[in-house]
């Protein structure tokens, strides 16, 4: 075990991003001419970063599986994006952006990235607002901002529920700017296959076209990595069915470590589970919680005739509610964190207050949002005395302005009007916090390998905060990498073009055909959904919401059997040329079955209880996570070694130097 460096900058906390800035080398707009830049995946991580590397100069290829970058999985985002602008003058400041992101990952990120985290906040808004993003604004037209999960003030830009298509299309015609100019060549539909590094640094990779099913080589001088989280090693998630961990664990497999792959977020609300046919599952966004009102009936009598259909939650009265959120976290209330708001909901159905057929759901209603915005929107024209029918209609009208998208989706979904009817909601399997290893400069411990966004694990510990996802993002794609690149970039000036007739590249071809031929020649007798359906199963019974010491030794144990059954039984149709979906799916599936091991390790390892990492036997006597800071304040960062049960675990000490470090309260 090693104690990895950071490469933080000394100094003050606030001065540290501006102090590197001046410090690191940089390369002249001439020389940027001859340099070459991969970026694998194009949301907003990738989009923003390959966009702004190319206007920087470089010469840019950026790859993606879909058939346009525009239709990377952070168009799903719904709820905003958070900085710390201070629009509403509520005490917001960088700091306070800083205070909350660390105290929401439950202490387990980095001081330093963190802050500049926040200290670029700002300058994102800026830029969006420049290209054209749509963000809602207030009635004298400056930008409106909501609530989210952990905070105590308002920092959310948005707009309506569709936060992350407006983002990415921002992204997409900085690209399109670029590919026009030619500085950027962009490959859809084409998955990066493995990492080709030549005298240890990253010189390019090996994708399939996965139209032609051609193996091809592309070389670079550096190789950028925005390829998103591995929630869907669950199978049942909130991520797009094609979101995968291959560009990031071919990469931890070529010697990139993988930090706290076991910090999972889960998600409060998201539509429950329906049936053993589904394939995915359906986020409602975090932000309907400033509005919305969670519960559960008081007695579980109620919840019985509710779950079967002999009564309907709008008989009951306010007295025959919990609101359980509120009754717990009085300070916060409904606007608790992620993990916080997910456990409770878990543990009230646990309880046997769940109130959808299979008792794994909770409310979450809107009826006293319409009557308060109503009667604001009656007394506002005029109307000192309105009906009730005039306050609902006025309530109904401002609700649907600001969600109006969302409570559309859910009626689609679910065949329930959630303006008439309380909403469902149940905990899902959202975001990953784990993800690449990376150093103050997003390189991971490949040189020339760097991670941005959901791909690395850097700011936000064992939770993230809800809109925060696109913050960062766009922080590491827009202002951070392409600072820091150039540092590393500037010894490449005199490399000249990278060949791909190299032994390196041969090898790394070699390798990816033979593991596609060993996918093809499996005996076949399984589907690889089947497999991934299992695999999901083991990881949210044992590795889920809640974690104990026997379940995850459990777990370890099913996956590498039902690994190895993988490889001996699965069944993929088709051949390797060509378009073969079934193929693509396998070669995910087999990098989830790998992942997901190390994951229980991690779990396993980790004898404490943080954000979105509960295990049973570390809770407090109210049933909070507890933590051990003595034996686990560092972030676990883990090598391969070929099977991921023996991988070796090196430790990035956290060092707390401007937050006090204490047991983590929203009551």
């Amino acid at each position: 075990m090693s104690v990895l460096e950071s490469k933080i900058p000394e100094g003050p906390l606030k001065d540290k991003w501006t102090k590197h800035k001046n410090d690191i080398n940089l390369v002249n707009p001439a020389n940027k001419r001859n340099i070459d830049v991969i970026v694998i995946g194009t949301g907003l991580a990738g989009g923003s970063a390959a966009a702004t590397l190319a206007e920087l100069g470089y010469n840019v290829k950026t790859f993606c599986y879909q058939d346009s970058p525009r239709r990377a999985h952070s168009i799903a985002a719904q709820g905003g994006i958070n900085a710390s602008k201070n629009y509403q003058g509520d005490g917001d400041s960088d700091y306070r952006l800083f205070y909350d992101t660390v105290k929401g990952g439950d202490y387990r990120s980095r001081e330093a990235n963190v802050y500049r985290l926040a200290e670029v906040s700002g300058n994102i808004i800026d830029q969006c607002v420049a290209q054209g993003v749509p963000f809602a604004r207030e009635y004298g037209g400056l930008l409106d901002n909501r609530s989210f999960g952990g905070v105590l003030v308002s920092r959310t830009f948005y707009a309506k529920g569709q936060t992350g298509q407006q983002l990415l299309l921002g992204a997409y015609s900085a690209m399109n700017r670029q590919i026009n100019r030619g500085k950027i060549q962009s490959f859809n539909r084409h998955e990066m296959m493995d990492l080709v590094l030549v005298d240890g640094k990253a010189r390019g990779i090996i994708a399939r076209n996965m139209v032609t099913g051609e193996i091809e080589r592309h070389s670079a001088h550096a190789v950028v990595l925005a390829s998103g989280g591995y929630g869907n090693v669950f199978f049942l998630s909130t991520n797009a069915m094609g979101s995968n961990v291959m560009a990031a664990w071919r990469a931890h497999r070529r010697g990139a470590y993988f930090a706290n792959p076991c910090y999972t977020q889960i998600h409060p609300t998201c539509i429950p589970v329906s049936g053993e046919h589904q394939s995915k599952l359906t986020l409602m966004s975090e932000s309907l919680r400033n509005d919305g009102r969670i519960w559960v009936p008081k007695k579980k009598e109620d919840a019985i005739a509710i779950r079967e259909g002999k009564k309907k939650p709008t008989e009951l009265s306010e007295e025959e509610r919990d609101y359980y959120l509120e009754r717990r976290y009085p300070s916060f209330g409904n606007l608790v964190p992620r993990d916080v708001a997910s456990r409770a909901a878990k543990e009230r159905c646990d309880a046997g207050f769940g109130v959808n057929k299979t008792g794994q759901a909770v409310f979450l209603d809107f009826a006293s949002a319409i009557k308060r915005y109503g009667k604001e929107a009656a007394f506002s024209a005029g109307h000192k005395n309105p009906s009730e029918a005039e306050i609902i209609k006025l309530g109904k009208e401002v609700v649907e302005s600001k969600y109006g998208n969302l409570f559309q989706m859910y009626e689609k979904i679910t065949d329930q009007n959630p303006y008439e009817t309380p909403m469902m909601i149940f905990p899902a399997v959202h975001y990953t916090m784990g993800g690449l290893w990376v150093d103050y400069n997003l390189q991971t411990t490949i040189p020339g390998c760097y991670a941005a966004g959901e791909a690395n694990f850097s700011d936000h510990g064992a939770n993230r905060l809800g809109a925060s996802a696109l913050m960062q993002g766009l922080a590491d794609g827009y202002f951070v990498l392409p600072y820091t690149i150039g540092d590393y970039l500037s010894k490449d000036i005199k490399t000249g073009k990278i060949p791909t007739d190299s032994p390196e590249f041969d090898a790394a071809e070699k390798d990816v055909k033979d593991r596609i031929s060993k996918l093809l020649s499996a005996s076949g007798k399984h589907s690889v959904d089947s497999y991934h359906k299992k695999l999901g199963k083991i990881m949210w019974d044992k590795c889920g919401m809640a974690r104990n010491e026997q379940g995850l030794k459990e777990a370890l144990e099913e996956i590498k059997a039902l690994r190895e059954d993988f490889w001996a039984n699965v069944k993929v149709t088709g051949t390797g040329e060509g378009k073969n979906a079934e193929l693509e799916k396998a070669g995910r599936v087999a990098d989830f079955l790998e992942l997901g091991e190390l994951f229980a390790k991690d779990a396993l390892h980790r004898n404490e209880s943080c954000g979105g990492h509960f295990r049973e036997e570390y809770q407090t006597e109210e049933g909070e996570a507890l933590r051990d800071d003595e034996n686990f304040k560092y972030v676990a960062a883990w090598e391969y070694k070929g099977n991921p049960r023996d991988a070796q675990l090196h430790k990035e000490e956290l060092d707390f130097k401007n937050i006090e470090l204490k047991t983590r309260s929203y009551k």
